[in-house]
């Protein structure tokens, strides 16, 4: 199995060299990294990944800025081989993570997710568990693992509280392409896709052994997006219409989840204090609002 590593480049000079030097350090050797930069505007990252001279390696860079969901659905146009993962610039895949995947995908053809095992890392790429962290890992589904998980039990686990770590899952590419990410859903454009495929009657594929750093810091999508209110009004949209979703297909718990959405909740009372100290007013009535409705 040949691994697409799709990566979507704007960021940190030093946290895209970790990531691809992580890459270039798997012990299976079949794989192909697609950098794809959104035209970030300083040319040394690309000059960084033309002088590696691997074949496997490509770089391209976009036209023009296409944005966090545009640049990802750049990545899935490229993609070629039947699996691919959508890794963050700022991660850190382990040495055995493409042996680990892979092995999985032998062992179950038919998951369209597979979620290996992850930590956590901050921005000096050090192992911490932040308060959402500590909550995803209560959150996850316990039991023996390797586990195949699907339906509304799914659905309604991804709901309570999304506890995937999206930089380092791997997908079937035809299922990626199919439903991909939607306008509209750029900061919850995982739990989007994941809650797509779910419906559509996909499995997901659940590991333990940790081959995956995911970097969680200040400047990420979602942090920055968090005290302003912008994140929650999406994740509201996607409840609304996952409930609607669930109630057509009876699956009611799941839709009581996506109602309830007690976590999302929880996540815009913890941001209420920076919108308060950064005095916008904008930001505190959305997260109001995503609070009480």
């Amino acid at each position: 199995m040949t691994l697409d590593i799709m990566m979507p480049f704007y960021g940190r000079l030093d946290h895209f060299r970790e990531a691809v030097d992580s890459v270039l350090a798997q012990s299976d050797p079949d794989w192909r990294l697609v950098i794809v930069d959104d035209v970030y505007p300083d040319p040394a990252p690309g000059e960084w990944a033309a002088s590696l001279g691997d074949p496997r390696v490509h770089y391209l860079r976009n036209v023009v800025n296409l944005g966090v969901g545009g640049n990802f659905r750049e990545c899935v146009r490229l993609i070629e081989n039947d699996r691919a993962v959508l890794m963050g610039c700022d991660d850190r895949m382990h040495a055995g993570y493409v042996a680990r995947v892979a092995e999985l995908v032998r062992e179950h053809p038919d998951a369209a997710i597979v979620q290996p095992g992850v930590e956590v890392i901050d921005a000096e790429g050090r192992v911490h568990r932040p308060l959402a962290d500590r909550v995803k890992a209560r959150l996850r589904p316990r039991g023996p693992k390797p586990e195949l998980l699907g339906g509304e039990p799914l659905a309604r686990s991804l709901l309570i509280g999304n506890w995937a770590y999206f930089p380092s899952v791997v997908w079937q590419a035809d299922a990626l392409r199919r439903f991909g990410f939607r306008p509209g859903y750029e900061v919850v454009q995982d739990l989007q896709l994941m809650l797509d495929i779910v419906f559509d009657g996909g499995s997901m594929l659940l590991d333990d052994e940790v081959v995956f750093s995911y970097r969680r810091h200040a400047g990420s999508v979602s942090a920055v997006t968090g005290p302003d209110g912008a994140k929650f009004g999406e994740e509201h949209a996607l409840f609304s219409e996952t409930a609607a979703r669930a109630h057509a297909a009876r699956w009611h718990r799941a839709e009581r989840a996506a109602r309830l959405h007690p976590t999302s909740r929880l996540n815009a009372a913890t941001e209420l204090p920076a919108a308060l100290r950064a005095g916008d007013p904008a930001g505190r009535r959305a997260l109001l609002r995503h609070l009480l409705r």
